[in-house]
């Protein structure tokens, strides 16, 4: 039977696949496919680790025997008799030989399977024995992992899905999904996600965006309601999930898709043009990546630059080894040089909040993370982590122009302590007589006490850069990854627009660079907005750009006369922006 869900849209498009249903704990577990010879290869490394498993629960009850209470055997006897139960094991291994799941997928799709039976028992103690069979599976997925783990290859030890040309798309399904889980999709046949909680501008969020998939957050229920493979509707423009849709309905949505390519086909078009206004005033548009091999996209999408380089993602998925300076170098080298003579602006890493290392210190987990030690407030904190990133960023600033922005600055005290960081790290790179450039140094504009000192800050950067979604989050005391005030998060917030539009103001006065790097740079919504501001500087995920810029070429600075004015001073500035911002049609240059 049909059935519609509704949840946040957070990444446009439309998505139809079969579902794969993760449960949060497995979500990192990975997922891909196994080619028809190796099916039997396969199922002998599952039948091994359950073996393994099997060996270790039997050394665990000679070890507890004795004193200990009657109940804990005879809970080991279950969990080895589930492990050898020949239906289950038989079921799991038809995974891998019908849809050659490899041995993970095929554990974890055979544990959710399981665990609705137990959830539809009506016996209350039945309905309980759920915890057993997830404590097994967890158990197996860890003997998986141990004993297979240094043989995969490298994309499959960092849970990615590997493409399979013939395969039906699927869409992925999960409570939440974390914004390094997220990084390990690139690539795969996931063709978009629901999940049942996050904001609009989580980082979760932000990720899908960035990797062009549609998908929906805050989805209530979503996993209850979808099973293992249902073919499934992601709407990504209007927050709905459609649970196994009719034939028609299914026609209707794959007619969107083809219309949805047609679309961006045009906007293609549209690439190597330049973002000039339709009366001549030019405006920078550069991307947002997250890993070096993203600047291929931010190229091909025409982008003038990279107005954010987000350099945590190269500290997650390393089970806590965080990267060395070399590697870090190397790293940001390669964005540099990918460039091509282009800026690329470093953004030092902003590690806390909803993006944890995999294994943080006691004093990272926080009852408030949002508020806690994160950013520059983590860098600071750990000097040689922070001074091995700032030698990499100074040694990559040989091979092109190369500006390093600080995260969530808000501090007298912290912009000295980064500018002396800064320094001590240029110092020893002399003393060694290691090679290194120039680097302009700028400030993140994204909490209302940076905003509110703006002129201290612009004594000591060379620029500034408006993060959006913290500003908005922080000025307005909402939560962006959490969906139950996801209502409350109004980027069209008066206090929010004052705060945007005097740091433009006031940065332009000073002489100084100001962008726009969080998510309203890429919504067409606020382009006219942002324009009447004094804004010339955008800078958004590449999949954005083509949009921005087509807005931004039907637009007249001229007729946008006195919008910042009355966007400032209207209750409902939304509204207030509306008939102002009605751009020009202008004519879409043909493929030649």
């Amino acid at each position: 039977m049909s059935m519609q869900v509704f949840g946040l849209p957070v990444s446009r498009g439309v998505a139809i696949g079969r579902a794969v249903l993760v449960a949060s704990s497995r979500v990192d577990v990975a997922h891909y496919f196994v080619e028809p010879e190796q099916v039997r290869e396969e199922i002998q490394r599952l039948c091994a680790a359950r073996e393994l498993v099997c060996a270790e629960l039997e050394s665990l009850k000679d070890e507890v025997e004795g004193d200990t209470p009657a109940e804990l055997v005879a809970l080991l006897d279950v969990h080895v008799m589930l492990l050898n139960d020949e239906v289950q094991a038989a079921a799991t291994c038809q995974w891998i030989e019908e849809r050659h799941y490899n041995a993970e997928w095929a554990v974890a799709a055979q544990l959710d399977a399981l665990t609705r039976q137990f959830d539809e028992m009506e016996d209350e103690y039945l309905r309980e024995r759920k915890s057993d069979v997830e404590q097994v599976a967890e158990r197996l997925l860890r003997a998986l992992d141990r004993a297979d783990r240094a043989c995969m290859p490298p994309i499959m030890r960092r849970g990615v899905v590997s493409t399979q040309g013939d395969e039906a798309p699927l869409v992925l399904v999960a409570n939440d999904i974390s914004p390094a889980d997220m990084m390990q999709f690139k690539g795969s046949v996931f063709r978009g996600f629901v999940t049942e909680v996050g904001g609009r501008t989580s980082h979760t969020a932000i990720v899908a965006r960035s990797l062009d998939i549609p998908a929906v957050v805050g989805a209530r229920e979503a996993s209850r309601l979808v099973r293992q493979d249902d073919w499934v509707i992601i709407d990504g423009d209007a927050g709905l999930v459609i649970v196994d849709p009719s034939p028609m309905v299914l026609e209707e949505y794959r007619f969107r898709q083809r219309q949805g390519q047609l679309e961006r086909d045009r906007l293609e078009r549209l690439r190597g043009r330049p973002a000039v206004t339709m009366d001549g005033h030019r405006v920078e548009l550069l991307a947002n990546i997250e890993l070096p091999g993203d600047t291929s996209a931010a190229l091909a999408a025409g982008a003038e630059g990279v107005g954010l380089f987000r350099s945590e993602f190269l500290f997650m998925n390393r089970s806590g080894e965080l990267p060395d300076e070399q590697e870090q170098y190397e790293a940001y080298r390669a964005a540099v040089q990918s460039m091509r003579g282009l800026p690329v602006t470093i953004r030092t890493i902003d590690i806390g909040a909803d993006k944890p290392l995999d294994r943080m210190s006691a004093h990272d987990h926080t009852l408030n993370p949002a508020l806690g030690l994160r950013a520059i407030r983590w860098s600071l904190a750990d000097p040689d982590m922070f001074e091995g990133q700032l030698r990499a960023i100074l040694r990559a600033a040989v091979h092109g122009p190369v500006r390093l922005l600080v995260p969530m600055i808000s501090h007298p005290s912290e912009i000295r302590a980064t500018l002396d960081a800064v320094e001590r790290a240029r110092g020893k790179l002399v003393a060694e007589g290691t090679p290194h450039g120039v680097v302009t140094l700028g400030a993140m504009i994204e909490v209302p006490a940076a905003a509110l000192m703006l002129p201290r800050f612009l004594r000591h950067f060379d620029f500034v850069s408006i993060g959006t979604n913290d500003l908005i989050q922080y000025t307005l005391a909402i939560d962006r990854a959490d969906e139950a005030v996801a209502h409350l998060y109004d980027p069209w917030h008066p206090a929010v627009l004052a705060l945007i539009a005097n740091t433009i103001r006031m940065a332009q006065a000073a002489g100084k660079g100001v962008s726009v790097c969080g998510e309203m740079a890429g919504d067409p919504d606020f382009t006219a907005v942002l324009l009447s501001f004094g804004l010339r500087s955008f800078s958004m995920h590449p999949t954005q750009l083509p949009r921005i810029k087509q807005r931004i070429l039907r637009t007249d600075l001229a007729a946008l006369d006195g919008l910042a004015d009355r966007v400032l001073a209207a209750d409902d500035p939304k509204q207030a922006s509306l008939p102002a911002v009605r751009p020009a049609i202008i004519p879409v240059p043909q493929a030649a």
